[in-house]
């Protein structure tokens, strides 16, 4: 394998990286800011609430793209994307200037600024940097919404959905597909050689050799796995190392790029992967062998 082929299987992981490491910093203005997903982070109901939610919104976008209704799909996303930089925004902007009708309009106005960029130039620099604050801002929402139990539950459930929705129903390719036909941005890019252009080539197949100009990620694969690096961080006490993250989170973060790693094997084949076993199945397992160390060092 040539080093044009190598560079994107090191990108993912700083992708990941970069996710994870945004969601623990901004998960501290998030609970200063009082932002929450749930009421109660310990009940245990909150994760089928989140997929009974999922479901839903699925079958609504498949009921959209099955009667050719794109552009709704494109005008939901966009309010979607609008409202988590607003969710976003308003914990940063508020942890530096404090409560006031300035940091409401800063908000307001770092929210349209940043949606209209992603829409109106959609490359895919732009993309990734804006879709790491995207993912690290929801997974610390998340993260500090729920223990870590219910984080598990969510995990395993989300990990069979994934599975069954990408080799069986296979109705996940089919919505990602509408999505990516549509170049919305809510997912990373990642190219494949140095002049390619997201706007101008999407992911379609090369002209001269009939592969794919970039390998793609969902945004969920990168959101799912930091959700529980947050919560251990945050519902966990003890030693941080720098006093910023905890053994467990820790190994939370070892345990997804080790996902990562039998992802991108099964990625390089050229067909499309369910992301969330892997992600999620070595997410629970570096932390359950971070929570290990931890305890037994006391």
């Amino acid at each position: 394998m040539d080093i044009k082929h190598i560079i994107p299987f090191l990108v993912m992981p700083l992708l990941l990286l970069a996710v994870e490491t945004g969601s623990i910093l901004i998960s501290l203005p998030v609970q200063a800011a009082g932002i929450t997903a749930f009421e109660d982070p310990e009940s245990l109901t909150n994760p089928f609430i989140f997929i009974v939610i999922l479901l839903i919104f699925t079958a609504f976008l498949l009921l959209l793209i099955k009667f050719n209704l794109k552009k709704l799909i494109a005008v939901i996303i966009g309010i979607s994307i609008f409202l988590t930089f607003a969710y976003i925004f308003a914990a940063l902007v508020a942890a530096v200037m404090g409560e006031s009708d300035l940091t409401l309009v800063i908000i307001i106005l770092l929210s349209v600024l940043a949606t209209v960029l992603l829409y109106k130039y959609p490359e895919w620099y732009v993309i990734d940097c804006l879709g790491i604050l995207i993912a690290a801002g929801v997974a610390s929402i998340f993260g500090v919404s729920l223990d870590i139990l219910p984080v598990i539950i969510l995990l395993i459930l989300l990990a069979v959905y994934d599975a069954i929705s990408v080799y069986k129903t296979k109705h996940m390719i089919t919505l990602a597909e509408g999505v990516i036909d549509l170049k919305t941005p809510i997912l990373f890019v990642v190219p494949k050689r140095r002049d390619y252009s997201f706007i101008r080539d999407g992911i379609g197949k090369l002209k001269d050799g009939g592969e794919r100009a970039a390998f793609i990620i969902g945004m969920g694969d990168l959101i799912m796995p930091s959700i529980l690096v947050v919560s251990a961080n945050v519902f966990l006490k003890g030693w941080r190392f720098f006093g910023v993250i905890n053994i467990p989170a820790l190994g939370a973060m070892i345990g997804s790029l080790a996902g990562l790693s039998v992802l991108l094997y099964f990625v390089s084949s050229g067909k499309p992967q369910a992301g969330l076993p892997p992600l999620n199945g070595g997410t629970i397992l570096g932390f359950i062998a971070g929570w290990a160390v931890m305890m037994s060092i006391g």
